[in-house]
């Protein structure tokens, strides 16, 4: 009896010190990665800062950066920044054509490529946005979201996430929240790294750019 209490001890001091560890990386050591990556990958990617910004305005984009506001950490609003992958034609009437007539060729491959997010390693170093999380998503859909679903923000959203390198836009947002919830519940610098990785291969070998049938994303309807 002893030995087995003995046990039960053992494992929660080891929950504990898991615990521990997780809430140091999440709060301190997370930050420091995501600064480091992302400084040292932004003054590496001028170059291709400089390119995109010249095929955008060659390819007809008027304004080069998409702004939006998005949900971040603790359901904090921030404004996001991507490199536009469409453009602002209008119909007769004034209204903005639908997504597909105004996604460029150019934008197309910036999408598949996932070149249009490189603006966001400015969101992670100023903060808002980790190099690796769930990705943030639209302020309309946080009162759509389940208790279970509002855990993603709990940490920072990132760049890349475990719910883009596991199906990103090709699989259903039950099955990505599940991703994000998971990811949140087993964060770790291993993780991390790992996602890191992944996500490199996703870009050399582009998959799940949209869900099948769309242009773009299909709206979350809780």
């Amino acid at each position: 009896m002893e030995y087995f209490i003995t046990g039960i001890q053992q494992q929660i001091k080891t929950k504990q010190l898991i615990c521990k560890m997780k809430n140091l990386y999440i709060h301190f050591f997370k930050r420091i990665f995501d600064v480091v990556v992302s400084l040292a990958a932004f003054i590496c990617l001028i170059p291709v800062f400089i390119i995109l910004i010249i095929l955008l305005l060659i390819t007809g984009h008027r304004r080069l950066f998409f702004v939006q506001k998005r949900v971040g950490y603790q359901e904090k609003i921030f404004k996001l920044i991507k490199f536009r992958s469409m453009t602002e034609a209008k119909d007769s009437d004034g209204n903005l054509l639908p997504d597909e007539k105004r996604l460029t060729l150019f934008g197309k491959l910036l999408r598949k490529s996932s070149l249009d997010e490189l603006p966001q390693l400015l969101n992670v170093l100023k903060g808002d946005m980790s190099i690796i999380g769930p990705r943030p998503l639209l302020i309309e859909y946080l009162p759509l979201y389940s208790p279970e679903q509002k855990k993603r923000h709990l940490v920072r959203p990132g760049i890349s996430g475990w719910a883009q390198v596991n199906g990103r836009n090709a699989i259903s947002w039950d099955q990505k929240f599940k991703y994000d919830v998971w990811y949140v519940e087993n964060i770790s610098l291993i993780l991390d790294m790992k996602i890191l990785l992944l996500t490199v291969k996703r870009i050399i070998k582009p998959e799940g750019i949209n869900q099948a049938g769309h242009s773009t994303v299909e709206p979350f309807k809780g």
